[in-house]
């Protein structure tokens, strides 16, 4: 056995443990069905997701749904869990409606662009791997869960408050938030289909504020979810702060700006107007 799959065997049981732990801590004070807390049967859910599509993605070698159903499953989880939440308000109806909006755009985007280019290149070395590429979905899982985690505990719980400062002020920052990606995002998509800008880099628009302004966008996103939700959060449920914690992190320092940073840095380093950009552009908060 090679040592990456041997690595990846190692690692599953473990990304399968934190699942659970959160799933733990989020359910406290959570409605219950049939006595299983709707918090953990909705983290269950997507797990089950990522593992039944796995199955068809790995016979047929492909990674051309794996963004789209990352996408599903926030709306698959959160509107279940509305539906049997008991006496779901203002607030959940609300969350609800952002992360479904926020995962429609974000999926339509991603499965047309890999439509156009083809692959993602980032699978090449994972598909044949049997586990590497179970670890990938599982991991996709996890990242619903920590994401939404917020959402979901505000969705599920039985502590229930009136609409106010929080839920408005952190809606605001959603719009603000969700603003900048899609317009980041456009900005870039225009850029690129534009034949005279092949082989150069975008530097205007957003773009010429931060280097990565659609990344920034989406940390904001997750910021105001975490705002409408925070008035009802008790006990372990305040693990659910986890969520714009993990987005950060995971965009800032894993997946997101170092891979894109280092993709950039092998195609136009060296050139005088790429170092001159990055000399004078923020890596992510926007300059004004």
């Amino acid at each position: 056995m090679k040592t990456t799959d041997r690595n990846a065997l190692i690692a599953f049981p473990i990304l399968i443990l934190i699942g659970l732990l959160v799933a733990l801590a989020g359910s406290q004070g959570g409605t219950s069905i049939a006595g299983v807390p709707l918090f953990a049967l909705s983290v269950g859910l997507a797990f089950l997701i990522q593992w039944l599509v796995f199955i068809p993605a790995y016979l047929l070698q492909t990674e051309k749904f794996f963004d789209l159903t990352g996408s599903i499953t926030y709306i698959s989880v959160i509107a279940i869990a509305v539906f049997f939440s008991k006496g779901a308000d203002g607030r959940s109806i609300l969350l609800a409606a952002l992360v479904v909006i926020w995962a429609i755009r974000l999926g339509s985007f991603l499965f047309s662009r890999i439509q156009k280019a083809g692959k993602d290149d980032r699978f090449d070395e994972i598909k044949p791997s049997f586990i590497r590429f179970l670890n990938v979905w599982t991991i996709q899982g996890l990242w619903v869960t920590f994401t939404m985690a917020a959402a979901l505990v505000a969705i599920t719980t039985t502590s229930r408050k009136e609409f106010d400062l929080f839920a408005i002020v952190g809606f605001l920052v959603w719009i603000f938030g969700f603003a900048i990606e899609v317009i980041a995002d456009s900005q870039k998509r225009r850029f690129s289909a534009n034949p005279e800008n092949k082989g150069k880099f975008i530097q205007t628009g957003l773009w010429s504020r931060s280097r990565h302004p659609n990344y920034f966008g989406e940390i904001i996103v997750w910021v105001g979810v975490a705002m409408i939700a925070l008035p009802v959060l008790q006990g372990w449920q305040w693990v659910a702060l986890i969520s714009p914690v993990f987005v950060t992190l995971l965009l800032t320092r894993v997946s997101g700006v170092p891979l894109l940073e280092n993709k950039a840095d092998k195609k136009w380093g060296g050139q005088a107007d790429y170092e001159s950009y990055k000399k004078s552009t923020p890596v992510l908060i926007p300059r004004l």
